[in-house]
């Protein structure tokens, strides 16, 4: 018995009837299984060393091109929503290579200057725009010379961590409720580091149910998830502390996301987006011939959209001022 099956035989002993146990994973593509890892540790790993995964360190996840390093960046995000997510999974009993697969690829398919340029994409875009479908298109088309190949259950779990639709796996339910989890409160922590907020202009309601501090109240929603679903097959969150979750995303839209700081430059953005989109939709020929054909279509408008996607704000900033300055 090799490495990995040591791997999955522990799975089968140690998991939770409704985990997803690794030895049943499946592929679109069928490949030989590597020795030393199980298949969901196999994608973790091919998304980490993905060139979209590396360009999310230069995404924005709520402050267009902060002047302080310590704002969170896409790829901090990421990094946060899966701490977030394998915590939980692990005291679940369920799958955790799995869940933090997921997690590392949830994000992969943003485009420069966060909802935004998002935003932007689905307006200009007549297919639409969505960054979780986008997510799926990366790791299924547009990397590595026609995709990552990787598992369904781990594919399932990107493209339905955001949106309408819901995760087929309690280990992908797990990474839409860390998603939340995450951005709201260190989100909270970016605001108050930009002057946007202070500790008291936060509602006392939201502190005595999930508490005062960053730290506290990761941990009582991450609680409150546990508390609710050990032993069952369902991930749900204590009604109480859902509903407070709830009512501090409304508050943070209300005053942080649509606030003059946090969208400022945002028209810039987009422009940008809207002038790049334009240029190469009259100009394919300046589309790098490896990324025509990674799109795998002949559709100009999915090869621009998928083009403009992969920019990171710095290669689209200075794209965008190469073009046009």
């Amino acid at each position: 018995m090799n490495t990995r099956e040591n791997l999955e035989k522990r799975e089968r002993e140690i998991l939770s009837r409704f985990a997803v146990f690794s030895d049943a994973a499946t592929r679109q593509q069928p490949e030989e299984k590597c020795k030393l890892r199980t298949e969901f540790q196999r994608d973790r790993d091919r998304i980490i060393h993905s060139k979209a995964f590396r360009r999310l360190k230069h995404k924005t996840q709520v402050f267009i091109s902060p002047d302080n390093d310590h704002f969170r960046t896409r790829l901090t995000h990421t990094f946060e929503v899966a701490q977030i997510a394998r915590t939980i999974a692990r005291a679940l009993a369920l799958n955790e290579d799995l869940t933090e697969a997921i997690a590392l690829g949830h994000d992969l398919g943003h485009t420069p200057f966060g909802h935004s340029g998002e935003e932007a994409l689905n307006r200009l875009c007549p297919h639409g725009f969505r960054h979780n479908l986008h997510s799926l298109r990366v790791v299924d088309v547009l990397e590595k010379d026609g995709g990552l190949n990787l598992t369904s259950e781990v594919r399932d779990g990107i493209a339905n961590h955001s949106g309408e639709g819901k995760a087929s796996t309690l280990e992908g339910k797990i990474v839409s409720f860390a998603d939340r989890i995450a951005y709201i409160n260190h989100d909270i922590d970016d605001a108050i580091r930009s002057g946007i907020l202070n500790e008291n202009d936060i509602p006392r309601e939201f502190y005595e149910v999930l508490g005062k501090t960053h730290a506290a109240r990761i941990n009582n929603l991450i609680m409150a998830i546990v508390n609710e679903s050990d032993g069952k097959n369902i991930i749900e969150m204590e009604k109480i502390v859902h509903a407070a979750m709830l009512n501090l995303r409304e508050f943070m839209f209300a005053n942080v996301y649509k606030s003059p700081v946090a969208r400022m430059g945002e028209a810039n953005s987009v422009k940008i987006i809207e002038d790049l989109y334009d240029y190469y939709l009259n100009s394919p020929r300046d589309i790098p011939e490896r990324n025509k054909m990674l799109s795998q279509s002949d559709d100009l408008h999915r090869i621009v959209c998928d083009y403009i996607a992969s920019f990171t704000d710095l290669y689209a900033t200075e794209t965008y001022r190469k073009l046009f300055k």
